[in-house]
């Protein structure tokens, strides 16, 4: 009997993601799972196909082959998702969970401490900050270990006692079918103890609510994005458990002169028309507190880019600088007077086809362009 394709037996696509495989295999292995199926073995055998598809799909090499070869590849003694896997045992204990209705504790150890959850604290800084770095204080509301009990959640000169139900490991053992299994606690949620008069402060969480004010560093040269994590700032454990972390994502202002990319800045500065045929040059402010001196050539034309070398942003972490861009624009003159007029009448009268070659000769090879168009209809 010829095997089913393994992405039918999925039921996805051969484009899907490692996630969407994921989703799938799990939905499935739960409605053929053998418990939920006592005495079928047709979902029996779905279930062991299930399982075969998914971690041969699972795996990047052998889902490379398989999609060049098909199960030929595996023909040959090839581990075509023969057996059970680490991420199968993680699928499986997901799914108990599930057909159980049971959430098992994650990071939790004894007396039900329990590791503290992350905090994000979103940063807005200028350039000027960015380009300088600084000292930043910022105001967070978070848990913090409560200090009347020391975390314990037990009212001081009390302490909490051992849960009787589980003897304190937080687990109790259940019979399901053929499978024994380790479920939750109960009487005690997985903490492996019981608080029978817990503190009024904080109402035997073993933490409380409070705004705390914390100093950050921020180095020079971060980016738009930037990820600063500051260990054990996050969220009080749970009774006298670790903290979490905090994680701090900084973005950046928009200049009102200055664009960024990466160490590179860009800047566009408008010239005037005389500076531009006559040539000269011109003072531009940097971000490092001095100004730059641009030197215009004579002739220069709108669009023109000068490169001002380690006047950019410092690259993080390093003593490297970027670069900056001028980019100049000229400006037409407006609003003339009679005078002025008639000086560009005159100033152009006195021009030939070597003062503006871009222009003079546009028209002649616009025309020449559809000229050749014309002929090739």
């Amino acid at each position: 009997m010829s095997k089913r394709d393994y992405y039918e037996v999925l039921g996805v696509a051969k484009t899907a993601t490692e996630a969407e495989m994921k989703s799938a295999f799990r939905k499935l292995a739960m409605q053929y799972h053998p418990d939920r199926n006592p005495g079928d073995a047709e979902a029996e055998v779905k279930f062991k196909e299930i399982n075969e598809a998914y971690q041969t799909l699972s795996d990047g090499q052998k889902r490379a082959a398989y999609d060049r070869y098909g199960h030929a590849a595996f023909a040959n003694g090839g581990a075509g998702g023969q057996g059970f896997g680490n991420d199968f045992s993680d699928f499986m204990s997901d799914i108990f969970e599930n057909f159980f209705g049971e959430t098992r504790g994650r990071g939790r150890g004894p007396g039900g401490r329990e590791r503290g959850a992350d905090l994000r604290y979103n940063l807005e800084i200028t350039l000027d900050e960015a380009f300088h770095g600084k000292n930043a204080e910022i105001r967070i509301p978070s848990s913090v270990t409560c200090e009347a009990c020391s975390g314990t959640g037990a009212k001081p000169g009390s302490k909490p006692k051992t849960c009787p139900t589980c003897a304190g490991a937080g687990r109790v053992r259940a019979t399901q079918g053929f499978f024994s299994i380790e479920r939750t606690c109960p009487n005690c949620h997985g903490r492996g103890e019981i608080i029978d008069d817990p503190c009024a402060s904080c109402g035997g969480a073993g933490r409380v609510t409070r705004e705390r004010t914390l100093s950050v560093n921020i180095p020079a040269g971060v980016e738009e994005g930037t990820r600063i994590r500051l260990a054990g700032e996050g969220e009080a454990g749970v009774r006298g458990g670790p903290p979490g972390d905090l994680y701090i994502f900084l973005s950046l202002k928009p200049h009102p002169f200055f664009q960024r990319d990466g160490a590179d800045l860009f800047c566009r500065v408008p010239i005037s028309m005389v500076s531009a045929a006559l040539g000269g040059e011109f003072a531009v402010p940097t971000l490092g507190g001095t100004d730059a001196l641009v030197k215009v050539p004579e002739g220069t034309q709108t669009g023109k880019q000068f490169r001002l070398r380690g006047k950019g942003m410092p690259v993080l972490r390093s003593r490297d600088m970027g670069d900056l861009y001028i980019q100049v624009v000229v400006e037409t003159p407006q609003k003339l007077t009679k005078r002025q007029r008639e000086l560009l009448m005159e100033f152009d009268r006195e021009c030939s086809k070597e003062n503006h070659p871009e222009s003079s000769g546009f028209f002649s090879r616009f025309r020449e362009f559809l000229d050749g168009l014309g002929g090739s209809s």
